[in-house]
């Protein structure tokens, strides 16, 4: 049987200096969505969750808040979950969840459902495809990709008797990010052009759900305006005043044209992302070389701020859920004016 998930709250201790969430956080339903308790194991000690304290208040905006945040990542980096390796059972119960966000947020299968089959890959390996039909009669024709990878590395060398890679980071929180778009936008129906959701599967594999679905999308001729990917958002970047980098950064206008629609700079340039060569190594790439429209990826992560990459320490604690939130939140305009801007304002350089 398929399960959906629960939001946590709790009271938040507000006592000066305190940076911890009251112990008799409690679990409630969403819209009496029907919840197995066995799938999302609840951090029971206050210093389990990071990053949720006073600054919560100060979230614009709040339509995703830190303790849905937390509740969301607490199950997509379970050790349930084992990892969610490609073709693995955890993998599968990370798909069935995402499904039950769709289907509870009137975002629609893609195609015949939501699964997307890898037809070469030796396990049952699938991206989770779900689509949002726009408003607009004329511009609903055109297609808008917000995307992010929902697998991670599974099972590794036991590190202090752990060998579960959980991948908050990796990418837990991108999944989380499209997930909560995907349910702003479901029950807003704000978007003029047709939006699809994507979590793409063997990313770790080398992007090849992704690659798959571009191939599939291109044949069939979509309509693809931009594909905007969320790659490790889960700490804030160190030091900088944009909210977020742009991987291939100057391949594109896309960080003027995002930057145009927030109320602070969103989209900045991050050097390293460039050494590293990053706009070629997460699932934005695909698409990139399939349609040749911009198709790039944010990310906080900076190289300073996580050192749990592709690591057992890779875990739920290590996460800042206040400034997910905030992300979230202040990524609903962007997104919004992408989808809605009268004419194609993207452009690669």
């Amino acid at each position: 049987m398929k399960k959906s998930f629960l939001f946590l709250t709790g009271m938040l201790i507000l006592s000066c200096g305190s940076s911890k969430i009251d112990e008799s956080v409690t679990l409630q339903s969403e819209e009496a969505v029907q919840f197995d308790r066995s799938l999302m194991e609840v951090p029971k000690k206050a210093d389990e969750i990071n990053g949720i304290n006073n600054a919560v208040s100060a979230v614009q905006n709040p339509f995703a808040t830190a303790t849905e945040i937390g509740a969301i990542m607490s199950f997509l980096a379970s050790d349930e979950l084992q990892g969610r390796d490609t073709g693995s059972d955890g993998i599968e119960k990370a798909a069935e969840f995402i499904e039950n966000v769709f289907s509870n947020n009137n975002i629609k299968p893609y195609f015949d459902t939501y699964r997307d089959n890898l037809p070469d890959y030796d396990a049952p390996a699938f991206n989770v495809v779900g689509m949002l039909e726009g408003n607009d009669p004329a511009l609903k024709n055109e297609f808008v990709i917000v995307g992010a990878h929902y697998d991670h590395i599974g099972l590794i060398a036991e590190e202090n008797g752990d060998k579960i890679a959980n991948g908050a980071n990796d990418n837990a929180t991108g999944t989380t990010t499209v997930l909560e778009l995907a349910r702003y936008f479901g029950k807003s129906k704000s978007n003029k052009r047709s939006m699809m959701f994507v979590l793409f599967t063997a990313e770790e594999k080398g992007l090849l759900g992704s690659k798959h679905l571009a191939q599939k999308l291109k044949q069939e001729n979509l309509n693809l305006y931009a594909m905007i990917n969320y790659e490790m958002v889960g700490v804030p970047l160190v030091g900088k005043d944009y909210l977020a980098y742009l991987t291939g950064f100057e391949e594109s206008n896309m960080a003027d044209v995002v930057n145009s629609y927030a109320d602070q700079t969103y989209a900045g340039f991050l050097p390293k992302a460039k050494e590293f060569n990053l706009f070629k190594r997460s699932d934005n790439y695909p698409f990139h070389e399939s349609f040749g429209v911009p198709s790039q990826t944010f990310s906080t992560f900076d190289f300073t701020n996580f050192n749990h990459y592709h690591k057992v320490g890779d875990e739920l604690s290590e996460m800042d859920f206040v400034h997910m939130a905030d992300l979230i939140n202040k990524s609903i305009p962007v997104i919004e004016g992408v989808v809605n801007a009268s004419t194609k304002e993207i452009k690669y350089n």
